[in-house]
């Protein structure tokens, strides 16, 4: 489902980076700190005018507005904000980083941010990682994953996906046959095939091997995948076909599950509704209340609290 992208959040028009600047300072000094100023004008502005109020900040105070908010802020509600303030690639690359650093790596995490996003969107990242933390991404994920999870991501990266080739049907049904002879019609699964397909080509002509492959095996690709692989891989394709066919329902299934079950998940819900408030929240809060009958803020309030909350829910627009 491409249609109509609908952002919450898309700036405000006589946008004066220098008063924004002095509000925040003067919510920031003194006695106290006036949460619900820093909640009212930078979940308003866009990324774009909050690094002109950034800018504005550091030449008329000689401060890094960062590292002030850092300082009278905390938690969760300090997360939303610092996601808010970073340009979104270095958001990410943070993200991303802390995924795989340490002990472990959160895997769905990767998922989430490199399977769903466009080629563009991969470039900047993979650009602004190897500045900020001095090594190609690419490079680190190899060392954090294995097998052919790894070689779908590095695909990814790598920018292997080909988003100048245009739509061919032929083509479509070509890719939908060696999909179909890779799984559903041989003793186990050829994964090289899978990943080549599902990296490669752009989402429209990934939409139209969709379709020509349910005609083909009269059965949707999703299904093929459930049936045919398993672990993160199986998350890995089934993220990169389900935004393929409506990225907002997928977005809309990862905050549901972050706040159903033991504890919420936090970083996801920062990290979704940071990250897709200029892009497409309008429609992941249309297709949350489409697919559990519950308003995603009613959701967000029964799960948060406080300031946190607060500054979550504003990112939502108007209800």
């Amino acid at each position: 489902m491409t249609g109509h992208r609908e952002p919450t959040v898309v700036g405000v028009p006589n946008f004066n980076a220098m008063e924004d600047a002095a509000a925040l300072r003067a919510a920031m000094k003194g006695f106290g700190t006036d949460e619900q100023a820093i909640i009212d004008i930078l979940t308003s502005r866009s990324n774009a005018q909050r690094q002109a109020i950034s800018q504005a900040f550091t030449h008329e105070y000689g401060r890094d507005l960062i590292e002030d908010l850092k300082s009278e802020l905390g938690g969760h509600f300090e997360d939303v904000i610092v996601a808010l303030m970073l340009p979104p690639e270095e958001y990410l690359c943070k993200e991303l980083n802390k995924c795989m650093e340490g002990l472990g790596t959160d895997e769905s995490v990767l998922i989430e941010i490199l399977c769903t996003r466009t080629k563009k969107e991969i470039a900047d990242i993979v650009q602004a990682y190897e500045r900020l933390y001095d090594r190609p991404l690419a490079e680190h994920m190899c060392s954090e994953t294995s097998g052919d999870f790894r070689r779908l991501l590095t695909l990814i990266v790598t920018g292997a996906r080909d988003e100048e080739a245009g739509v061919d049907a032929a083509r479509a049904a070509d890719s939908a046959q060696q999909l179909y002879d890779a799984g559903e019609a041989k003793w186990g699964t050829d994964e090289e095939v899978f990943n080549k397909i599902l990296a490669h080509e752009s989402f429209a002509q990934l939409r139209l091997i969709f379709e020509e492959y349910k005609n083909l095996a009269g059965r949707t690709i999703e299904q093929a995948i459930k049936a045919e692989v398993d672990g993160e891989l199986k998350d890995a394709y089934s993220a990169i076909v389900e935004c393929v066919e409506n990225a907002a329902a997928w977005f809309a299934a990862r905050l549901r599950g972050a706040t159903q079950g033991a504890g919420t998940d936090d970083g996801c819900l920062v990290r979704v509704l940071a990250s897709r408030a200029e892009i497409d929240l309008g429609n992941i809060k249309k297709e949350y209340e489409r697919l559990y009958d519950k308003t995603l803020q009613s959701d967000l309030e029964g799960e948060t609290s406080g300031d946190y909350k607060r500054a979550l829910v504003a990112l939502l627009g108007p209800a």
